[in-house]
């Protein structure tokens, strides 16, 4: 039997090793995971009965061998869940699927509803023609992002940066508005300085026209139109959030005779040439070695190149100045929240229904606050009397935000949910907890014009395949990422040596995209 050595146990890692091991029995499969559990960012922390979503991962995709794996990891809900029940909410069921009140081994479908939060007011996101958009923003700015969409419609910039790529799209006047500081927010760079790959990957279809199309076939009852990114009003969910999905594929795994280490972190690639024949991996405290014949990667590329020996100088360069940002939030438990639910959607406590919202406050750091108790009624332990809600902030590792301690971290937070009118006082707090996700956030910046150079490099490396989002350097969702472990498992048992096919996953506009829909977003996640 060929031994393959899988880096990571977030869903690229595990969708490859259990891919592998159901299509194969030639392979025997270990995977290697540097912390305590499985996921990566798309775990679920559970903190004292309320569960934390590490991003906010909605459940959606257009690529049908994603949607047939989910469901048969966590089978769709065929009666309703507890918050639709007693709201007496429709949601369309599976026919004999599970009872998520009798059992976890489920997937929901759930409501999307995201919104951008600017100047104390709601707007939908994309924005969209409702008389509230109108109201909310004055006749004056709604003339004015008119007049700047007409004029970027007749003078299209060339596109040099992701602000050109939004102007673009949006006018600038919207640009500015609702795009210009939550970027640089979540980067730490301004939109200017940054590569235009990454809208053209993250937001693709969106545009001012696609949501006046959008408008007119749902005017018109027309469902057979592309539905273009971001768009998507339904997804499905975990009932136990995203990480439950990683713990059940985990459990497959082990029987199917996989090997899972946890708290085991790589540190080296040894190399003899241009192949790869073993690691080298820390666990309590001891180094330890371990062969192999075939090496899959989800671990960042920064770090998979800077641990082998032996790189030429330019991709060893490009390598180290590949630029990631780190992200921190902080669960917090409060009664209820200031905010009014003026949109007609039925909720739990009448709180407003929003699964996350973008804050575009310039007087705040926070980028984004998430409301738990609309992503699954089961995340929270008390859902009658409690509002758990996640506050999302983006930083380097290792800046001041990234080095406090939880209680200056909450403080901080916490005083942020004052200034925008969350709740009245920080004694409303019932409870906190704060988590930090190291490289959650690829970059398109620095270094990364220069990616091709190293997947070059990377490919002359006969037996290493990279994988999902770190593993690529590319800021896929979980189906892009799972379909880089679709591509090379499929390589791996044809001895196909061209990678292409992996490496190109998610490059493209028409990548797998069906007549009706589409998977993407533009959400952070």
């Amino acid at each position: 039997m060929k031994k393959v050595v899988i880096i990571g146990a977030g869903p690229a890692g595990l969708t490859a090793a259990y891919e592998l091991l159901s299509k194969s029995k030639d392979y025997q499969v270990v995977v290697f995971e540097e912390t305590a559990t499985f996921g990566g960012i798309s775990r679920t922390v559970n903190y004292k009965g309320n569960r934390m979503d590490m991003g906010g991962h909605r459940f959606f995709s257009k690529v049908p061998e994603v949607n047939e794996w989910w469901e048969k990891m966590l089978p769709l809900q065929g009666k309703p869940a507890y918050d639709d029940k007693v709201l007496d909410r429709q949601m369309e069921l599976s026919d004999g699927g599970p009872d998520p009140e009798k059992t976890d081994k489920v997937m929901l479908k759930r409501n999307r509803v995201s919104r951008i939060f600017f100047d104390r007011k709601f707007y939908d996101y994309p924005i969209s023609l409702k008389l509230e958009t109108f109201k909310n923003m004055g006749l004056l700015k709604t003339i004015a992002c008119g007049f700047s969409y007409l004029a970027v419609m007749i003078h299209k910039r060339e596109e040099k940066s992701l602000e050109d790529f939004y102007v673009n799209r949006f006018g600038k006047k919207l640009y500015s508005m609702f795009f210009e500081y939550y970027t640089e927010n979540l980067w730490g760079r301004h939109p200017s300085e940054i590569d235009p790959s990454w809208g053209a990957q993250r937001v693709k279809g969106v545009s001012i026209m696609a949501v006046l199309k959008n408008a007119l076939n749902k005017k018109h009852g027309n469902k057979d139109g592309k539905v273009e990114t971001s768009l998507i009003e339904e997804f499905h969910y975990p009932k136990l959030g995203p990480g439950q999905l990683w713990e059940v594929t985990a459990q497959q795994i082990k029987e199917l005779g996989g090997t899972i280490v946890m708290n085991a972190k790589v540190t080296k690639i040894r190399k003899k040439g241009d192949h790869i024949v073993g690691i080298t991996y820390l666990m309590d405290g001891s180094e330890m070695e371990i062969e192999g014949d075939i090496f899959i990667s989800s671990m960042p590329v920064k770090d998979l190149v800077e641990g082998m020996n032996d790189v030429p100088a330019d991709p060893l360069r490009i390598a180290k100045g590949l630029p990631y940002r780190d992200y921190m939030t902080l669960g917090v438990l409060v009664p209820k929240l200031n905010l009014e639910n003026k949109t007609g959607l039925k909720t739990m406590g009448g709180i407003v229904p929003d699964n996350w919202v973008y804050v575009q406050d310039r007087t705040v750091k926070m980028g984004r606050f998430q409301i738990y108790n609309n992503w699954s009624p089961y995340l929270v332990k008390d859902l009658e009397n409690t509002v758990w809600v996640g506050l999302e902030y983006f930083c380097f590792e290792g800046d001041s935000m990234w080095n406090m301690t939880e209680d200056e971290f909450a403080k901080m937070a916490i005083d942020e949910m004052v200034t925008l009118k969350l709740i009245n006082s920080p004694d409303e707090v019932l409870d906190y907890h704060m988590e930090k996700v190291k490289k959650a956030y690829p970059a398109y910046f620095d270094t990364y014009a220069e990616m091709d150079k190293l997947v070059d490099y990377l490919n002359t490396i006969d037996n290493l395949y990279c994988v999902g989002r770190n593993g690529q350097h590319r800021y896929n969702n979980i189906d892009h990422s799972m379909c880089t472990s679709f591509e090379t498992v499929k390589n791996i048992l044809s001895g196909e040596t061209d990678r292409s096919n992996i490496w190109n996953v998610n490059t493209e506009k028409e990548y797998h995209e069906s007549t009706e829909e589409v998977s993407d977003e533009v959400q952070v996640d």
